[in-house]
């Protein structure tokens, strides 16, 4: 793609490309070559613009088809393997002429009969019907060197067969219909690339201070897939996730529609429509196709930066930053940032390359961190940072060189100008944590509300870390512990430090001492339960804990008391309806036994006997009734009672 070569990419992170390519061209077309894989990108995103007199007339593509449709009307087929054999066959009843050695015949090919199995394929005969005579000229195979196809049809085939079958599974052509003259062209789109990477070094004095300097230098890393060398162009790096997707614009889609049936109809009358209350006003003519992209002049070259000696001793600060300048420009693009680099770049076909994107000295502390989900048993060495490089950092792999030397690696996560930076490269192996946890509950406090007891309870979780220092030196230790919805911290010292979801708390441990430390956080929940079913003795211990005044306790107690009255009276309501129903049993046996004696003789004096029972009975039922009528009437007096005494609580 020699016409339009690239003059700027930005590459982004979630595996897309934005390319600008502009040149000087004349004539009315350029064409483009591009991958099949690419085109649905390609004709989401192609803007063309003359920046000159002309214009962009359209955009032109084939159709996709497949291969075989596209050789559908072509009579030319042949094998990856047996080209000559299947040209042969494919040429029959087309004038060719023939070379073999020293001699040449002209003619119509009659065809080529192979041979059986077994047999080599050169000693196959060819035959060939000659022009001067009507005599058939037989060949083998093996003996011709040159086969002049004379006839037009015949070449054409073969050469639309061998284009299609060098370029249709792979590329698709796009032309750039132009205005006739020169023009200033320039076409942009976006297209699959490799994401960009990122790798950090930080560099520190390795001095033993908790605070120094530290030396942060990013080099973006990226991959040059194209079809091309790219020569001096403009390179951005952009860090962030913009949305993206694969849209097919390319394979034609034809919907399936309903089949509907003519019918009579009677002729429409017509139609007005009223004019709208702001009359649209179409837009003039752009000479652009799609929307015009933010173009960016290339910076002149400098000269090409020479890497800078190994220090003899070890890598400093100074040496690093002076090695390799960064000639980086950071742009913010609202939820993007933005990566120019300011020197013109050149990356061979097939090859990668590194760029410095950032290099800045920036102040650092350095701490041990434990968290014992992250890591158990042992804190983390760390060197914490604040962002003031001025540019958004992408998340990517850092090596940490201190003193010279290397004392390990971890992941800078993607951060924002002001925001911390936190880098743990190292276990601390000298320094042990165990952790013990736990649960329990503890009474805050009573209410009473209608008829229900409502008690307040702390739910209480505490976690204790027990620190183990096998140096010979006082360490302190960030101790991170998980912030827990809702609850909040007590009978703990104030953290050192707070994050979204973690406390920092300072434990400082004696050179080969150890140290405790315990977290406990709570929240106040609460319950309610029956009055009624309290008892004297849980009513003592709020009593004794505090918990009730002695003037709530003894109305409760009186309360306990009635509710025991109302009890004792439903029970001797429970022994009545008993009775009862052994008395109605009895009465029913009696007069199941008088209903066979007679009234006369001993059998009467017997019915009298009865008749006397059963009167005794109906005496005893109305003295249950009474007594029945009785305890309701006190069961309600005492509920009325237990009412009143509740509303006095409120």
């Amino acid at each position: 793609m020699t016409d339009l070569p690239i003059t700027h990419m930005t590459l982004y992170k979630h595996g897309v490309g934005f390319f600008e390519r502009r040149a000087q061209v004349s004539g009315e077309e350029v064409d483009l070559s591009f991958r099949v894989e690419e085109m649905n990108d390609i004709l989401k995103s192609l803007t063309a613009i003359d920046w000159g007199e002309g214009q962009v007339l359209g955009v032109d593509y084939a159709t996709p088809r497949s291969r075989e449709e596209q050789l559908a009307g072509c009579s030319v087929r042949l094998d990856d393997d047996r080209s000559l054999r299947d040209l042969l066959i494919s040429l029959r009843g087309r004038r060719v002429r023939l070379v073999l050695g020293g001699e040449e015949w002209t003619g119509t090919l009659l065809g080529l009969d192979e041979l059986p199995d077994r047999q080599p394929l050169a000693e196959s005969p060819v035959s060939l019907l000659l022009d001067e005579t009507n005599q058939v000229q037989i060949v083998t195979l093996g003996r011709i060197q040159t086969v002049d196809i004379l006839d037009k049809q015949g070449a054409d085939d073969l050469r639309f067969f061998l284009s299609t079958a060098l370029t249709q599974e792979k590329y698709r052509k796009v032309t750039i219909r132009l205005t006739p003259g020169e023009h200033d062209l320039s076409v942009s789109y976006v297209a699959p690339a490799p994401t960009w990477r990122v790798s950090y070094r930080l560099v520190t004095d390795g001095d033993d201070k908790e605070q120094g300097r530290a030396l942060l230098m990013g080099w973006g890393i990226f991959d040059n897939q194209l079809e091309e060398d790219l020569e001096g162009i403009s390179l951005s790096l952009v860090a962030g996730m913009p949305i993206s997707f694969i849209y097919d614009l390319y394979t034609p889609f034809t919907p399936e529609r309903p089949v509907v049936e003519e019918e009579v109809r009677v002729a429409a009358a017509p139609v007005e429509f009223t004019e709208a209350e702001e009359p649209f006003e179409e837009e003039p003519a752009l000479r652009t196709l799609g929307v015009r992209a933010a173009m960016r002049a290339p910076a002149p070259a400098p000269e090409m930066l020479q890497a800078a000696p190994r220090a003899p001793k070890a890598i400093s600060r100074e040496a690093l930053a002076e090695a390799a300048p960064v000639a980086t420009e950071g742009e913010d693009l609202g939820e993007l940032f933005q990566y120019v680099i300011s020197t013109p770049v050149t990356v061979r076909r097939g090859q990668s390359a590194m760029v410095p994107i950032v290099s800045a000295e920036l102040q650092h502390r350095k701490d041990l961190l434990y968290n014992g989900y992250k890591l158990p048993t042992h804190p983390v060495a760390t060197l914490r940072l604040k962002n003031e490089t001025g540019l958004t950092l992408e998340r990517g792999p850092v090596t940490v060189i201190e003193g010279g030397e290397y004392v390990g690696e971890a992941v800078l996560p993607f951060t924002t100008v002001g925001g911390e930076i936190v880098v743990p490269y190292a276990v601390e192996l000298g320094i042990k944590v165990r952790e013990e946890s736990g649960s329990r509950r503890e009474t805050h406090g009573l209410s009473i509300k209608g008829a229900y007891l409502l008690i307040e309870e702390w739910d209480i979780l505490w976690r204790e870390y027990r620190v183990n220092n096998h140096t010979g030196e006082e360490k302190t230790i960030l101790v991170e512990h998980g912030r827990t919805a809702r609850y909040k911290l007590f009978e703990t010292p104030d953290p050192r430090e707070r994050t979204d979801e973690h406390y920092r708390f300072e434990v400082r441990v004696p050179a080969r001492g150890e140290a405790t430390f315990r977290v406990q956080e709570r929240r106040l929940v609460s319950r309610r339960e029956s009055l009624q079913k309290q008892s004297f003795q849980g009513l003592q211990r709020y009593l004794r804990d505090g918990l009730l005044d002695r003037r709530t306790y003894d109305r409760l107690a009186e309360l306990l008391s009635l509710w025991e009255q109302i009890a004792d009276k439903k029970k001797a309501i429970a022994r009545i309806d008993k009775e009862r129903q052994k008395i109605y049993k009895a009465q029913k046996q009696i007069q199941g036994n008088m209903g066979v004696l007679s009234k006369v003789g001993k059998e009467g004096a017997l019915r009298a006997r009865y008749v006397a029972q059963l009167d005794e009975t109906e005496d005893r039922l109305r003295s249950l009734d009474r007594q029945e009528r009785d305890l309701q009437k006190e069961i309600e007096r005492l509920e009325q009672e237990i009412k009143r005494r509740l509303q006095a609580f409120e």
